[in-house]
Formats: structure tokens, sequence, C-alpha cells
């Protein structure tokens, strides 16, 4: 039996992230469950849940925790930037086949400095409260340091599916000793395989990112840095070649 995979999407997005790599990985055996991470299920047109400013990325994991249990074997855990560090804590309390970190963010534990990540975000916090409302990433800031290189009608179409997101989690990940730390990770509890992706020109959460979320990952690591590809993977060739060298990564689990 091939090992199941639970998809986990970043922050403002929506399972739909997944929505073209799925039905290449059940084509090549895998079952997957993509669950929304919560409130993500509410488009932006709505007013944000009341809850959703305050809430902490540890609601998040024990959410996700549950998804993920209800797949009846350990899943290959795959999470793509918010998402992966969510992979990440999600995989240190449950049994996994593996990981899959596509440009992840960072734990507090695999920090690195850039000024880019501030650039993309600038309009966001520089809202005094922001660490305790609701948040959504601005226009200009998503094309800056999210979609940048990625073409119009995609650009588009993704900026308008952005939603809500909690300003407590993007603190807690963005400032984690202000905010308890509560996104450390303990490595030596993910010693499964890993496949780790970013691309070259991510601003949100830069190469270096990833690099350090690498050295630190305990099991055998398949690290990939994509030359010209920015955050945002899901789209044309570059999404082709993701959804190729993740299937072929599968196989190498057995």
């Amino acid at each position: 039996m091939k090992p199941p995979v639970l998809l986990i999407h970043g922050m403002w997005s929506t399972p739909a992230t997944f929505d073209r790599l799925r039905p290449v990985l059940e084509a090549a055996g895998h079952r997957t469950h993509a669950p929304a991470v919560l409130f993500h299920d509410r488009p932006a047109c709505l007013p944000p849940a009341p809850a959703l400013g305050e809430l902490s990325i540890t609601a998040y994991v024990d959410h996700l925790v549950a998804e993920a249990g209800k797949l009846g074997a350990p899943p290959v855990i795959l999470g793509h930037s918010m998402g992966g560090l969510l992979a990440q804590m999600v995989a240190q309390r449950i049994p996994h086949a593996g990981l899959v970190l596509l440009s992840p963010a960072a734990a507090a534990n695999s920090q690195a400095f850039s000024i880019d990540p501030f650039k993309t975000l600038k309009n966001v916090v520089l809202k005094w409260g922001w660490w305790e409302k609701p948040t959504l990433c601005d226009e200009a800031g998503a094309r800056w340091g999210i979609y940048n290189g990625v073409p119009e009608d995609v650009t588009t179409r993704e900026i308008a599916a952005l939603v809500w997101d909690s300003g407590r989690v993007l603190a807690e990940m963005a400032l984690p000793p202000l905010f308890g730390n509560v996104t450390r990770v303990d490595y030596a509890r993910l010693n499964q395989p890993a496949l780790v992706v970013v691309g070259l020109q991510d601003r949100i959460t830069p190469p270096a990112i990833a690099r350090a979320t690498a050295r630190n990952l305990t099991g055998q690591v398949d690290y990939q840095e994509l030359p010209g590809v920015p955050h945002w993977l899901f789209w044309g060739e570059t999404e082709d070649r993701l959804a190729a060298m993740v299937v072929d990564w599968l196989k190498t689990l057995g």
C-alpha cells in the first residue's frame, strides 16, 4: 500500500492550491486529503470570523492532527509555505511516512534573516494591532513577493482567491521569541525521508529558510532549488516539474 498524502495549504490560501497536483498523486496510487486550515473556507468578500485574529498556530496544528487521523495510515505530509511549517509541526506529533516541504515558512529554530518578507508584508504589518486581528495580504505585496514572475492571468486569479488569516499566527511565525516560540520544531522527531523544494526567486519565504530547514531535518533529505522560480509554484511548467519531482520522490519510499 502506498502511503496517503496529507496536503496543507499556506497562509491566506485554500486547498484549491492543490487542485492540479492531487490528480497526479492519485494517478500514482496515493490517496490524498487536503483539508482547509481553520476558517480558510470563508471567502475574503465576507467579514472574517471574529475569533480568527487571535487564533494561534497551535489551533491550526490541533485541527490538522485530527484531519490526519482520518487517513487510517501514516501519511506523507506535504505543505506549501505556512503549510510547510504546519507539516513539520503535525509530523512531530503523529506517525508519518515522510515530508514534502514546498517553499516552507520558518520554524522558530530555522529562521534566516531577509528584508524581502518585510517588503512583501509591509502593508499588513505596519497597521497597529495586526498581531491580534485578521489579516489579508494586499495586492501590491502579493504581486511583489508571492507571484513575482507568475503570468498575469494566474496572478489575478490567485489574488482574487486569497482569504483572511490570523494575525496571531503571522506574528508567531515572524517574531517567534515575542510570542512564546510556539513554532519551535523538535527536529529529532522528524527522522523520516523528506523532500524540500524552494524557488530561488522566493521573496516571502526565501531560500535561506528552506536551507536551514533541510539542515535541521534528521532523516534523509532530498533538497532542490529551482532557478528563476518564485514562491508560488502552482502554474504552468513549474507545476508540471514540481508534480513530477514529488511523484518520483514518492517512489523512493518503497
